[in-house]
């Protein structure tokens, strides 16, 4: 009735909810993309997309044709590792989503997995905490780095890494030289360059602002904190960063790390997996490496 690549097709469109982007992901045209789908749809008898000018989502029963589908290719791809392991090549791509304030810490993991199985490849992407829970229960996501206390239920194997604790990453012109702190309080009154508020990061960072009173100066937002800390070496604008990735950036000249006070804030960060279907060999591996931090 159907094979695993039409599964494959199906799990993709489902993933981008469009049908170039699902097409592109494929390796194969729009048209022949969408000519797949619709042979299926015709093999089953009934129709498991719905249609408009573009993609609208899955029918009820498309959706529970990809719950199975995602299953069957956990399974395949868990099979076809574990044979290559039984050989004892652990090898194969392990998709890891991460928080952005984790992004240096999730570089440190790729590099000692590297260095334990050169056989996997570590495909790092940054992602809200919400957007990391969505994707690790629809298999798209193999393990990521999140906040704890976004970790819910149906989440397993949840290991505490780290405590996330916040820098103010400053251009040295805006504070006076020689200081080590600084207060939320005084942080609100600066120009800051902060993470989206779709960032679980941003939202930390605004409740706490909320409780002290303050209204942050924010001149501008971004996906990555890569940005932030651009526009810091600038001179432009202040940002908040986790001590973790201060201590990956080392000196920056021309700016200054002072640590946030009252309240003094850390949040934990946790390594998560699914607890769907077979483990991956790969993901074991990860689990390996971070069990012996």
């Amino acid at each position: 009735m159907y094979d695993l690549r039409d599964l494959e097709f199906l799990s993709a469109l489902a993933r981008y909810k469009h049908f170039a982007k699902a097409a592109a992901a494929c390796g194969v045209s729009q048209p022949a993309f969408s000519m797949r789908i619709r042979g299926l749809e015709e093999r089953l008898g009934f129709s498991i997309v719905r249609r408009g000018n573009r993609y609208q989502g899955m029918t009820p029963e498309g959706e529970a044709i990809l719950r199975h589908a995602r299953k069957i290719l956990d399974e395949m791809r868990a099979l076809e590792q574990d044979v290559l392991a039984a050989k004892g090549q652990v090898t194969g791509t392990l998709v890891f989503g991460v928080i952005p304030t984790a992004a240096a810490f999730a570089a440190r993991l790729a590099i000692l997995l590297h260095q334990a199985y050169p056989g996997v490849l570590a495909r790092i992407e940054t992602a809200s905490s919400l957007e990391i829970q969505q994707r690790l229960e629809d298999g798209t996501l193999d393990a990521g780095l999140t906040y704890s206390d976004a970790v819910v239920g149906d989440l397993a194997q949840a290991i505490p890494l780290y405590e996330e604790r916040y820098f103010l990453l400053t251009p040295d012109h805006l504070v006076a030289a020689g200081r080590q702190q600084i207060t939320w309080a005084e942080a609100a009154e600066m120009p800051l360059t902060l993470l989206e508020p779709r960032m679980q990061n941003r939202r930390i960072i605004d409740l706490v602002f909320e409780e002290i009173g303050a209204v942050a100066q924010v001149i501008a937002e971004a996906s990555a904190m890569s940005i932030c800390v651009s526009m810091v070496r600038e001179g432009l604008a202040a940002t908040v960063v986790p001590e973790i990735l201060l201590d990956s950036l080392g000196p920056l000249e021309g700016t200054e790390a002072l640590a946030l006070t009252e309240p003094v804030l850390a949040k934990s960060i946790s390594f998560v997996s699914a607890a769907r279907g077979p483990g991956l060999a790969t993901v074991e591996a990860l689990r390996d490496i971070v069990d012996a931090l």
